[in-house]
């Protein structure tokens, strides 16, 4: 399997399956020796074999230590990248490049600040689950031009959402990116972010866009916001209440190891669509959901009785427990359809 361009898929796909970090690196070296474009490598390679990784997680082909172990050797095969791209004269400003509090996931940022650097920006990357006070005292200490952040999990929107805040206060633009937002702009929107880029290539472009200096965000709405805050603060209550009630988690079955983990995603999708005024993320995440359970051979019905659950256990949010009850089953497939 290539690209298009004719690059090693193939190859460097085997490096993330064997866990071969010396021939990973190798074969990436190796393409830029050859004059092979960074930026290729970087989301042709990397990236897509990286995007191989969590679809045979998410399949159940892979164990979380197997995915871990992959995305570690995504990682040193990136450094390489990046330590090319540091040999790029600086031409333009600097910009700050962190991942959200929450968002463990730091190699989608490392990509986006290697990208950045090739495009000759100087950058500097705070990595994985940075917490706002941190960011601030960074914009403070470096005064950059710009923020980007990335966020791939729901979980971690709120906590951009403090970023946003923190980086338009200072008067510095910012920019979002990662599955989390979806494929559009409009939860990016709704945070106040001054742009959202949809891959590296994006985020490359938006960087030439953005403003010199920002006004700080506009609030969020209150009522919305009021319950967003109170299911924050009730997290882990809600997940216990889903635990003891949903029969993924009481009962033994193929899945229920994974399922265990299930109720956090579904209490966290429910926040960001109160948090971005987009209901997206609760069909989102109920199909998401729903193909994770059924692959391993749970009872497809697990889906749409976790949606049940989650309505009851918000009755005391209306504004929550009506988004469940209208968008949870969008995402569902309906009953028989996984058979075919």
């Amino acid at each position: 399997m290539t690209t298009p361009d004719g690059l090693p898929t193939e190859a460097f796909d085997h490096a993330l399956s064997t866990v071969d970090a010396p021939a990973a690196i190798a074969l990436v070296q190796g393409l830029l020796d050859d004059g092979v474009d960074p930026l290729a490598v970087l989301v042709d390679v990397i990236a897509h074999g990286q995007r191989a990784v969590g679809d045979r997680w998410q399949r159940g082909e892979w164990t979380v230590a197997k995915e871990h172990a992959a995305t570690a050797v995504a990682v040193s095969a990136t450094e390489v990248v990046t330590r090319f791209a540091d040999r790029v004269p600086v031409t333009r400003g600097k910009v700050v490049v962190a991942c959200a509090e929450r968002e463990w996931h730091a190699l989608p940022a490392m990509i986006i600040g290697t990208a950045i650097r090739l495009d000759g920006w100087d950058t500097v990357l705070l990595g994985a689950s940075t917490s706002p006070a941190r960011l601030s005292q960074c914009l403070h200490d470096v005064g950059p031009d710009a923020t980007a952040v990335s966020c791939s999990v729901l979980g971690a929107l709120p906590t951009t959402r403090r970023f946003i805040e923190a980086s338009t206060t200072a008067g510095v633009p910012i920019m979002v990116g990662g599955s989390a937002f979806g494929s559009d702009d409009v939860r990016a929107r709704a945070l106040g972010a001054t742009a959202w880029a949809p891959h590296a290539q994006g985020a490359v472009d938006a960087l030439h866009h953005l403003p010199p200096v920002v006004r700080r965000a506009a609030p969020l709405p209150k009522a919305p916001m009021a319950e967003q805050a109170a299911i924050e603060v009730g997290h882990q209550r809600l997940v216990q209440t889903l635990r003891d009630r949903w029969s993924a988690t009481t009962t033994d079955g193929p899945a229920t190891e994974v399922a265990r983990e299930v109720p956090h995603q579904a209490v966290h999708a429910v926040s960001a669509a109160l948090l971005t005024g987009d209901p997206r993320p609760l069909a989102e995440t109920a199909r998401w959901i729903d193909h994770l359970l059924t692959v391993r051979g749970a009872d497809p019905r697990l889906s749409a009785e976790l949606g049940d659950e989650l309505a009851t256990a918000l009755r005391d949010y209306p504004a929550a427990h009506g988004l469940v009850r209208r968008h949870w089953t969008e995402g569902l497939v309906p009953q028989g359809e996984h058979a075919r």
